[in-house]
């Protein structure tokens, strides 16, 4: 319920920036075209009410709807239903009625389209065919000095306010695409790149190589025994050991590598222009270290990793190739006792072994 209260409040406080504004600049215009016409008190209640009044009721209903959205649908209405009211009531002065219904088809379309033009323009001629019932209208064919005066702040001010608004709205609704893409292609318990952005990655990076001829490699890293770990000192503790593994990962790493989490305990890393026996001395170092943190929720837990790295073959057609090379060193890794580094090497048949000593 406070979620879908605060998207109300803000809807409707971005309507009731460009209501208060528009309906306070159009009373102007709508007082100038009416004074000629010697209007009843009454009239000049209603304009004032609508012009000054309106907006603030406006907000506070649609601020405190359970469903703001269609709270405003009804208030645009409104809106629609007294504009055409006036422009009756203003004995279809040419300028005062032109620009008044202008402005209102520029709100309409700004804030709902083509239906909602068309479904405010219904609603117009509705309010107009009220306000010939009252006032009997005489179609003022002229308007005066002083009326296209009135008429000219409501012409400037107001489509300047709303394409501000417009604009406030785009950017935020880009920014928030913005967060959620980037959301869609991170891990939410490591804060890495989740498995299929980190493969887009690797594709990027495979072209790359390919394009200028440089070189490369990828590792793919595992925790030993997580199944273990979970089992015997809980998910938490397995939890933390994840977040601690990506954290290190970012600290030790360069700007220009890219690491993910490939899939529950297992984790990747793309290092850009780095020789594979570079690759294997950080990947071996961050082996290292890992091995040696404590735990202190748990501190009999012992962990380590088993890394395989493989540099870019430029023979492979595919980067799922060259992730297979990864992946072939990895799992020598773990069948040659596991808490080491394993190399494939660049095309060659030979295999680089980092054992700890």
């Amino acid at each position: 319920m406070a979620k879908t209260g605060g998207k109300g409040f803000s809807l409707a406080k971005r309507f009731y920036t460009s209501r208060t504004l528009g309906l306070a600049l159009g009373l102007v215009c709508v007082s100038a075209a009416m004074y000629p016409l010697d209007p009843a008190p009454w009239v000049w209640a209603l304009m004032l009410l609508n012009g000054l009044l309106w907006p603030h009721l406006a907000y506070q209903w649609s601020r405190r709807s359970p469903v703001p959205y269609h709270a405003e649908y009804r208030n645009l209405l409104v809106d629609a239903f007294l504009g055409g009211f006036w422009v009756a009531a203003m004995q279809f002065n040419p300028l005062p009625s032109a620009t008044t219904i202008s402005m209102m088809a520029m709100n309409n379309v700004a804030i709902g389209g083509l239906r909602f033009l068309l479904v405010g323009s219904v609603v117009q001629i509705f309010g107009m065919g009220a306000g010939m019932l009252i006032f009997t209208p005489l179609f003022i064919a002229q308007t005066s000095q002083l009326q296209l005066y009135a008429c000219l702040p409501l012409l400037c001010l107001y489509p300047l306010a709303l394409g501000w608004i417009c604009f406030r709205q785009a950017d935020t609704l880009g920014r928030h695409k913005r967060e959620l893409l980037a959301l869609s292609r991170t891990d939410s318990l490591t804060g890495l790149l989740n498995h299929g952005a980190w493969k887009d990655q690797l594709e990027v990076e495979f072209q790359r190589c390919h394009r200028t001829h440089q070189g490369g490699a990828i590792a793919l890293i595992d925790i030993d025994h997580f199944k273990t770990i979970n089992d015997t000192y809980g998910h938490v503790a397995g939890d933390i050991v994840l977040r601690q593994l990506s954290k290190m990962l970012k600290q030790n790493l360069r700007a220009t590598d890219v690491a993910g989490r490939y899939g529950g305990d297992e984790f990747c890393v793309i290092l850009p222009d780095l020789p594979l026996s570079s690759a294997a001395l950080v990947m071996d170092a961050l082996r290292d270290r890992f091995a040696t943190l404590g735990y202190e929720q748990s501190p009999a837990l012992k962990v380590s990793l088993s890394i395989g790295l493989a540099a870019f073959n430029p023979a492979h057609s595919d980067a799922t190739l060259w992730l297979n090379d990864a992946d072939q060193a990895l799992y020598e890794a773990k069948s040659t006792g596991r808490n080491r580094v394993i190399c494939c090497g660049d095309g060659k048949p030979r295999r680089e072994l980092l054992d700890p000593v």
